[in-house]
């Protein structure tokens, strides 16, 4: 049996909320305003989550940093992809635009090839640790998908993730846990830290389940149909604050990151995050058993890239 790690030091230095900066990349709205925002999340003194795939957000970013380098917030940056050639180089995508040293934290996002890779104790593990020696990432977290927690499944019970790999991201909200169950035990009994991506999955749930169009899939309007009655007996007021709540109803989870354009919903954001209390427990045992019943109804009989 594989020991379970004292992971309880990993990942505590992030903020409680960090800024998603997917929609910086939005090139309909002005430039100007675009990193106005940016700035507005840098005086917050929060993380940034980004990716160089995400349009021209590192363009408004470097224009942000550019700004106010003294206050260039830590990142948490994707990178990875197919091939163990490819990680090095989507490294330094990132920090050459954005004009710096290192990586905060990589956010491995591996798939073919290099998940095998990593599921099989292979020549990646040698390149991350070169990677940190060389400080061009100081840590990393491993991205989980319902059809990429295989891969993680097999590498933590071939003992291969300690000492390189300090958590797991994953989509994580009342809409989603894109992870399957069987990880998702391994995960809680192991104690490893979590940080939670799309924070509200995908806006406030009676628009999601009323509107038209809202929802970017069919089963997220379903699902919003289900967590809207349970939202609405929970007592609380605001789909953002009742789902920082529900993530941080886990003790493990360290962080949870949400994305946005709008002045006045990073302002929601960053209110909810100050004294984030956990959800009432009968509407938080709701939720998990519908994130159960989706995992092996729906995510895990998915297509790779359909969700």
């Amino acid at each position: 049996m594989t020991p379970t790690p004292d992971s309880s030091g990993l990942l505590t230095d992030l903020t409680p909320y960090i800024y998603g900066t997917g929609r910086l990349g939005d090139e309909k709205i002005p430039f100007d305003e675009r990193v106005a925002v940016a700035r507005a999340a840098m005086d917050a003194g929060v993380w940034f989550h980004t990716s160089h795939t995400y349009g021209d957000t590192l363009r408004v970013l470097r224009a942000a940093f550019d700004q106010a380098r003294r206050d260039v917030p830590k990142l948490i940056v994707k990178i990875g992809w197919s091939h163990l050639e490819e990680l090095r180089d989507t490294v330094r995508q990132n920090l050459e635009p954005l004009a710096i040293d290192g990586l905060d934290i990589g956010q491995l996002c591996l798939s073919g090839a290099l998940a095998e890779d990593y599921a099989t104790g292979g020549a990646c593990y040698a390149e991350f640790a070169r990677l940190k020696q060389e400080g061009l990432v100081r840590r990393f977290v491993l991205e989980v998908f319902p059809w990429t927690s295989p891969y993680a499944l097999r590498a933590i019970r071939g003992g291969y993730p300690p000492g390189l790999i300090d958590g797991y991201i994953f989509y994580f909200n009342p809409l989603q846990r894109f992870t399957s169950n069987e990880l998702w035990e391994l995960l809680l009994a192991r104690h490893e830290p979590l940080i939670a991506l799309r924070t509200v999955g995908g806006g406030p749930v009676h628009r999601l389940r009323d509107v038209p169009g809202a929802a970017h899939a069919p089963y997220i309007q379903q699902r919003a149909a289900e967590v809207a009655p349970l939202f609405e007996r929970s007592g609380v007021a605001d789909w953002t604050e009742f789902c920082l709540r529900f993530a941080f109803s886990f003790p493990l989870v360290r962080a949870t990151i949400g994305a946005t354009r709008a002045p006045a919903n990073l302002h929601d954001y960053l209110a909810a995050a100050q004294h984030p209390t956990p959800l009432p427990p009968d509407i938080l045992a709701d939720l998990v058993k519908l994130q159960y019943r989706w995992s092996d109804e729906v995510d895990m009989r998915a297509e790779p890239w359909t969700m």
